[in-house]
C-alpha cells in the first residue's frame, strides 16, 4: 500500500516505484474517488476522467502489486501530486522500504507472524529437546542429545560397571 496523508485535495498523481517490478495498481483513496489507475515500466498514474479529486486525508493513496522484490524498495526520481489546477505539491516521499524476512508459513514452528517475505528458513520438526529444526536425537539409553554417555563400559544403559585399573 501506498500511504498518503495530503492536506489538500489531490488531482492526480504519478510515481515510480525501485526495487520492485510493478505488476498493477488499484484501490485505496484514488479508486473510491473514481480515478483511473494505470501502471507500466515501474510507474503508476492516477486521475479523474470526470475531474474528481481526492479529498484532504491521511491513508492509503493505492495498492500496488509486484515481483521480484528486492532487499530495498524505494521512490524513483518521479514523485508527482497535482491540484485540480494541475499544479505539482511538494511531496515528500519518505524513506526506502525494506521488507522483514522471515518465515512465513504459519504451520512450521519457526513460524514469524511479523514477516512479510519468507526467506526460506521454514523449519517443521522439533527434535527432541523442542528445538525447532535442531538436530538433537536420543540416544541409545533414551537420553536426548546424550550422545551415549550414560552407557557404562558393558554398554548397560546407566548401569554400574566401571573400567578398573588393568582395563
Amino acid at each position: 500500500s501506498i500511504l498518503m496523508n495530503n492536506e489538500s485535495a489531490v488531482a492526480g498523481f504519478q510515481f515510480e516505484l525501485s526495487g520492485v517490478t510493478v505488476t498493477g495498481a488499484s484501490g485505496g483513496t484514488a479508486e473510491a474517488n473514481g480515478f483511473s489507475v494505470s501502471s507500466g515500466n515501474n510507474t503508476v498514474v492516477g486521475f479523474s476522467f470526470s475531474g474528481s479529486t481526492i479529498p484532504p486525508s491521511n491513508g492509503v493513496l493505492v495498492d500496488v502489486t509486484f515481483d521480484n522484490a528486492e532487499e530495498v524498495i524505494c521512490f524513483g526520481d518521479v514523485v508527482i501530486l497535482s491540484d485540480p489546477s494541475g499544479v505539482a505539491y511538494d511531496v515528500e516521499a519518505g524513506d526506502c522500504y525494506s521488507p522483514l524476512y522471515g518465515c512465513t508459513d504459519s504451520s512450521a514452528c519457526n513460524y514469524d507472524a511479523d514477516a512479510e517475505e519468507d526467506d526460506g528458513s521454514c523449519a517443521y520438526v522439533e527434535d527432541c529437546s523442542g528445538d525447532c529444526g535442531g538436530d538433537a536425537v536420543v540416544d541409545d539409553c533414551g537420553v536426548c542429545d546424550g550422545g551415549n554417555g550414560d552407557q557404562d563400559c558393558f554398554g548397560d544403559c546407566f548401569g554400574d560397571g566401571v573400567v578398573d585399573e588393568c582395563g
